[in-house]
Order: structure tokens, then sequence, then C-alpha cells
């Protein structure tokens, strides 16, 4: 009797071409959107495009397709932090967030609720077995590479989810999507945050939270004022441009300080950093050794570099080997060894 797995079909070519794998393994498959922003919503993986794209794959290969509604805890769980930490002066990710809770909480309570024994993604990541544990580990795609927002899954979330993209590269999806013949073969990727139109931050803020409008002061690192802000909110760690002040060298953020309501400037190499402290951390595997050796980052959208994580209780030091470009309080920092994530946390502001 075939195994029954949940898909989530954001209306995408990658979730569409797991969907597609999952079949050809021999899985009972259900799809399955989650609905997280108003209907009316324009963006991304809930506007009615989607859905609609999302339906007509399920129909396609001939499986069923539901749509959930998550709106409620997507709001308390993602976009209420979110707004929390621009305005306490952090750079927050919202994708950590809805992986946690959405995507690998909701959704699989959902799937579980429906007999499912598996949960799928279209995420291009690994996992593998050894020694009674399962890693994750980084996909073959490293410019696709996900597994940067899942250090918070634990060996119990792992026991149950698929990843079918793990060893596939984009181009691969791309041309199983077209085989089987998906609307989504050749769709666009968005690269949007999804409830942030056309990602304007400030604007958004503006709208959302208008207290995130506080001007105040701009200060160098010895404390000088040398100009004004519109609120600590609108600026990010190395930004240059925007500042508002005339200097004969060029200025960088360095540090936003929402409790002062300052914004630190400082010299290009004030805003290189060789260590981080993190909080809140999470070890894929139990009982993993504090002390690892390793490649770790700090973005999304970097290459692992050569590092040491240093931990303590729920919090760690990561150690780099060279110096890293705007280090981002509220962002995420893992480490890897061996392609496989070890853990990570969230960056805290050095004091």
């Amino acid at each position: 009797m075939a195994r029954t797995v949940a898909i989530g079909l954001s209306g995408g070519v990658d979730s569409s071409a797991a969907a597609a794998l999952l079949l050809e393994q021999g899985y009972d498959v259900i799809g399955v959107t989650m609905r997280h922003l108003p209907a009316e919503s324009t963006n991304s993986c809930c506007s009615l495009e989607a859905v609609v794209d999302a339906r007509r794959v399920a129909k396609k290969l001939g499986i069923p397709h539901y749509l959930v509604d998550v709106e409620q805890p997507f709001f308390e769980r993602v976009i209420v932090p979110f707004q929390e930490a621009y305005l306490a002066g952090t750079t927050p990710n919202p994708c950590a967030l809805c992986n946690r809770y959405i995507k690998f909480g909701a959704m699989w309570e959902w799937a579980a609720n429906q007999g499912a024994e598996f949960l799928a993604t279209g995420h291009y990541v690994r996992l593998r077995e050894d020694n009674g544990f399962i890693y994750i580990m980084r996909g073959v795609d490293r410019s696709k590479d996900q597994s940067y927002l899942l250090y918070t899954m634990t060996q119990n979330d792992l026991a149950h989810l698929l990843f079918p993209l793990g060893e596939y590269y984009k181009e691969d999806s791309r041309a199983i999507a077209e085989r089987y013949g998906l609307v989504t073969a050749h769709k666009r990727e968005s690269q949007e945050l999804c409830f942030v139109p056309k990602n304007d931050y400030q604007g958004y803020l503006k709208a959302n939270r208008p207290e995130a409008v506080r001007p105040g002061k701009v200060v160098d690192t010895k404390g000088n004022i040398i100009g004004q802000h519109q609120g600590v909110s609108f600026y990010t760690i190395g930004q240059r441009r925007g500042l508002g002040i005339s200097s004969q060298e060029p200025r960088y953020v360095v540090k936003l300080d929402a409790a002062l309501n300052q914004i630190v400037v400082g010299s290009k190499d004030e805003v290189f950093q060789e260590s981080v402290h993190v909080e809140q951390v999470h070890y894929v595997i139990p009982n993993s050794p504090k002390k690892i050796t390793g490649h770790a980052k700090i973005r999304y959208n970097m290459e692992p570099e050569p590092a040491q994580w240093v931990g303590y209780g729920s919090e760690s030091d990561i150690v780099f080997r060279n110096s890293q470009w705007a280090i981002s309080p509220g962002q995420v920092a893992v480490i890897y060894q061996n392609d496989a994530l070890m853990a990570g946390g969230k960056i805290q502001q050095e004091t």
C-alpha cells in the first residue's frame, strides 16, 4: 500500500516538480496550499494566480488539492515579529519563522490530521541518516540551497519530512515540470517577501507601523552628532547611501541603537567583524559538541565561510577566519560541517 505524503504547492515550479517526483516514487500524494494572506493579496504565493496555478498543477498530476487558511497564525508568528524587529533596530528573517511555525508547523498539523505520514516541500535540501540521526545537508544546487533556514528543525520534524529536489538543480526542476506539461514549468521566480508589496520595506512600515517614523540623531563612533535620521527602522547595517550626511570620507551604518534612537556611522573597516554572538540556539543533532569547526554563514545569499562555533547553553559565538561585512542583528547565523547543518541561532546586537 502506497504511503501518503502531503506536498506544499505554492503555485511555483519547484513544488510542482517535487509533487511529480513523489508520484514517480510511488507515493499517494495530496496537494495543499497555505493561504496566509488576505484573499485580495496580489503578492507571490498568496495571489489568486498562485492558488489557481497550484490547483491546475494538482489537476494535471491527478492529485487532490486543498486550500488551508493560516492567516491568523501567520500574522501572529511571522508578520508581528517582523514589524517588532524593525522597530527594535534589527533586521528580521521572516522566512525562518514561516518555516518553523507555518510550513513545517501548521501545514504538518493539517497534513497529519488528513492521515499523511510525510510532509514534502520544494526546498533544495537533502536529508541523510547516520548513526540513528537525520542530518540536514546542503542541496546539490548550491545557488538554490535552502538549508540555512531550516536550523530550527528537530529530529521529530525531520522524521516525517521529504525534500525531493535535494539532488536536483533548478534547470532539472523546470525540465521535470515541462515533461509533465505543468503550467508552472517556465513561471518566473518571485524574489519578493510575500507580504511586503514590491519589497518596499519603508512604505510597508510607514503604512502598518507609523510609529517607525521617529526622527533622531546620526552620530559617528565617537558620539559626535553629524546628522538626522527618519527612524532606525529604515536603515540597515552597512548602508552608505541615503544617510543625509556630508563627510569627506565615506560613512557606513555600523550600529542601529533603538533605545537611544540613534544611528551610528563609521568607516568601511568598522563595518567588518570577526565574530558574531547568537542566542536562541538550536542544534540539529542532539548532544552535538559545543565546539564545532566548519563553515558558517550570516545571511542567505552567501557561501559559508571558514569559522569556529563555540557554544554554551542557549548562546554561542561564531569566530570567522576572515572578517565579515555587515553582520546584522536579528538575522540567522548557522554553522556547517562537511555540508551538514549543525546548529544555528539569532544574531544579537553587540553592546
